[in-house]
């Protein structure tokens, strides 16, 4: 991918904004369910400074921006056990709240591209005026945040998909598949490498081309 700076800015933006509502929701649901550790280290918050890990949310996207893909983390929302009333259901409900976020600023940012589309489609046909960058960062809007749920949803822990499986199987299931949490990193990178993780996460991206044609 060829470097483009307003490019770059416009997924950045978007990027911290997606990644801080996705941890915020985390630590928003743990508050909710009894746990208030992530909302006393100041995690409910949508200031991205609280939520920024330096490898995956700077060094991590600005490589991925150069090999095509766009991609981060942040800072994992820590979460007490010992708190919650019904553990595994609960960490599932915490896990399940960061796709969810996600899922619900992609929708967003699809409702504010089809409202652009549909009151200045020659400005957008033209890439005149502001209109135009307007509609690329609700595009960029809708495609990271699509790609930010279906990742975290895979079902690996530490990933958000691990920790809804492990809290929706059978008690021995569950902890089976903690147990692989370990070398979760050694996998993502060899789907990664294959190019395994890439025909996962392409029907998200086809989806998005869809959805706002």
């Amino acid at each position: 991918m060829s470097f483009n700076p307003a490019d770059l800015l416009f997924l950045f933006t978007i990027l911290l904004l997606s990644l801080s509502v996705h941890e915020a929701a985390h630590a928003w649901t743990a508050a909710k369910l009894g746990d208030p550790t992530a909302e006393m280290l100041g995690r409910v918050t949508l200031n991205p400074l609280r939520h920024i890990d330096l490898i995956g949310t700077v060094l991590f996207p600005m490589v991925a921006y150069m090999t095509g893909w766009f991609f981060g983390w942040a800072k994992p929302v820590p979460v007490n056990p010992a708190n919650l009333k019904h553990e595994r259901r609960d960490h599932a409900l915490i896990a399940a709240a960061g796709p969810a976020s996600n899922i619900v600023m992609g929708l967003g940012f699809l409702a504010g591209l089809k409202l652009l589309q549909a009151f200045f489609a020659i400005q957008i046909a033209s890439q005149h005026d502001f209109v135009y960058p307007l509609s690329q960062l609700f595009w960029y809007g809708i495609f990271l945040n699509f790609i930010l749920a279906a990742f975290n949803l895979l079902p690996l822990p530490p990933l958000d998909g691990g920790w809804i499986l492990a809290g929706l199987l059978p008690g021995s299931v569950g902890r089976l598949l903690n147990a692989v949490q370990p070398v979760s990193f050694i996998i993502l990178i060899g789907l990664a490498l294959t190019g395994v993780l890439g025909s996962i996460l392409s029907p998200v991206y086809r989806l998005v081309n869809y959805l706002v044609l």
